[in-house]
């Protein structure tokens, strides 16, 4: 049984924790465990999209990772008054762990591996081929689904703003960068709400800008850092990719205060 003096003391050392100034990173990771950075994706795309309104200017083209990372493009989007489309990656996980990637692959027939991972987890070449071969399916029927199949939107001499919900060991990310550099945009900017340092140091080498809210060295899993990070599923990304589309639509044409269309 807990005696009083024991509940006060358990009480004040969560206030000390909470409001202790965050002078070692120790604090902000229990603190980011307990309470979340952000409330949801949506919150940190907003968050995220007040630190990319200059190139608004440039008329960008933001692209998504799916699934979670439309959430945050519809937001970045909104905000930039730019068109949202998505590039499909799907990560490669070690066979024993499908959550533990150690590649990815994307479309326009692209890919990463970690051959320092392979190596080290001694994943033979035909168990990789195996897990190469199950994503590619899934690969191909998100094409379908989100894009009827389609290529990418053109993207020559266009700045890109590629973007997910976070970033961890950056294998979706290089597969991503892979497939947009083949449509030869004239700039990438990376963006993401969260992300280890390690990772965005080696990310930020490959792009022309890097934008994240919050470094960390000591890096969680990536949902660690959300209060509210649901797994999304596809009716939901497509809902997002359709309201966002139709938000261009309407800049395009203009709508008078009583939402009927003008074409200028």
């Amino acid at each position: 049984m807990y005696n009083s003096k024991s509940i006060v003391l358990v009480q004040s050392s969560a206030l000390l924790i909470i409001f202790l100034p965050f002078t070692h990173s120790f604090y902000r990771v229990l603190y980011y465990a307990v309470f979340g950075m952000f409330t949801d994706r949506m919150d940190a795309g907003e968050k995220l999209a007040g630190k990319l309104l200059h190139y608004e200017g440039q008329s960008p083209m933001v692209i998504a990772i799916p699934r979670g990372g439309v959430e945050i493009g519809f937001a970045v989007a909104r905000k930039l008054h730019a068109p949202l489309d998505v590039v499909i990656v799907r990560k490669l996980g070690a066979p024993h762990n499908m959550e533990f990637g150690v590649g990815a692959i994307a479309e326009d027939d692209v890919g990463y591996i970690d051959r320092n991972m392979i190596e080290h987890l001694q994943i033979s070449q035909s168990a990789l081929r195996l897990v190469e071969a199950r994503e590619y399916r899934e690969l191909i029927r998100r094409k379908q689904f989100y894009r009827n199949g389609e290529s990418l939107p053109l993207l020559t001499n266009k700045t890109v703003i590629l973007v997910d919900d976070g970033l961890a060991t950056g294998a979706s990310a290089r597969a991503a960068l892979l497939s947009i550099k083949k449509h030869h945009p004239k700039k990438i900017i990376f963006a993401v709400p969260v992300c280890s340092e390690d990772t965005a140091s080696a990310i930020r080498l490959l792009v022309d800008a890097f934008v994240c809210l919050e470094h960390t060295e000591q890096f969680e899993a990536v949902g660690r850092y959300y209060r509210d990070f649901h797994q999304m599923n596809d009716e939901e990304v497509m809902k997002l990719l359709q309201k966002s589309k139709e938000k261009q639509v309407s800049l395009r044409f203009g709508e008078n205060s009583f939402g009927h269309k003008i074409v200028w």
